[in-house]
């Protein structure tokens, strides 16, 4: 249990750079770091958090739990889509096959919420009627669930994501209608089992991001699946008192984060406020506790100190 873990000791003990050994050729995303070996990609989840598109610091053993999860869901949902995992050598170290990554996120929603200036509650805020090519009635309110779940795609090689439809992903040439929409129905049934499962466990998938990739001519879901970072859970317990007296929901994700930046007035421009510890273990609490919720399972954090395991790892694995 987090109780049970000394967050106070791991927050001077995180992994904010992956310590590839010398002459190894990498690079760095928002929380993830990779480089090759043998034809395969070695990823290397950091405990960095990223928020409105910003590196924010670093999270206790987030890393961990996001590479444990993901390996969870990536057996779990292998039914549906596969994936391209060789082999999991550390808790914060995952070896692939090289994909041919598709150049939008997929982000499916069964419920209208979110603070970001990409997310349906902002967007609907503001006006909008019709995200990404959905319709939506008016006299919706905040955190209420869809008619029906629906895709909102976003781009990913800009300096900031934007919503796009799938007539426009199109027309704009970064993806034919074949795969977006073979890519489109894999998300959509990936989320329905996401939420059938998180009901077995007394939560609700709110919604979630997926990133798939071709790989042998397949498509392959090839990034976190269903995490607290790129997916929102809400407890199932809470949920209807909550809406019904306008209350924010209880929340196991990165939205408390979020919601933090949002409440210092941070929502991706200009400087970033400084997480604070309290914020930093509280985070990492529900980071643990949406594991062990979602999994059924004890979160068992790796040894200390994190740098020099992961360190280890990787000479083995490079060699």
């Amino acid at each position: 249990m987090a109780e049970e873990i000394d967050l106070q000791a791991r927050l001077v003990d995180p992994l904010e750079l992956t310590p590839f050994p010398e002459g190894v050729s990498f690079e760095r995303g928002k929380v993830r770091d990779w480089c090759w070996s043998n034809g395969n990609r070695v990823l290397v989840t950091t405990d960095r958090i990223s928020a409105f598109d910003r590196i924010l610091g670093t999270i206790p053993c987030k890393g961990q739990v996001l590479n444990q999860l993901a390996t969870f869901w990536f057996e779990k949902t292998a039914h549906i889509v596969g994936n391209p995992v060789v082999s999991v050598p550390d808790p914060n170290v995952v070896v692939m096959q090289e994909c041919e990554q598709l150049p939008l996120e997929f982000i499916v929603r069964g419920y209208l919420t979110g603070v970001t200036k990409t997310s349906a509650w902002t967007n609907y805020a503001n006006g909008v009627r019709n995200l990404c090519g959905n319709k939506l009635p008016d006299g919706l309110r905040k955190d209420q669930k869809l008619e029906k779940p629906i895709l909102t795609p976003t781009t990913k090689h800009e300096e900031h994501d934007r919503n796009i439809s799938r007539e426009e992903a199109i027309s704009e040439g970064l993806i034919d209608a074949g795969t977006f929409d073979a890519a489109a129905d894999i998300c959509l049934r990936l989320y329905q089992f996401g939420v059938d499962y998180a009901a077995s466990r007394g939560l609700i998938l709110v919604d979630t991001k997926y990133e798939l990739g071709m790989l042998d001519g397949k498509l392959v879901v090839t990034d976190e699946v269903n995490t607290p970072d790129s997916s929102r859970y809400w407890y199932a317990d809470s949920y209807q008192a909550c809406f019904d007296a306008g209350k924010p929901q209880r929340q196991l994700d990165k939205e408390y984060v979020r919601t933090w930046l949002a409440a210092q007035g941070f929502v991706g421009d200009g400087e970033p406020p400084v997480l604070t510890d309290e914020v930093r273990l509280e985070a990492a609490r529900r980071y643990i506790q949406a594991y062990e919720q979602i999994t059924g399972l004890s979160f068992v954090p790796g040894t200390s100190p994190v740098v020099d395991r992961v360190g280890s790892v990787l000479v083995g694995l490079l060699r």
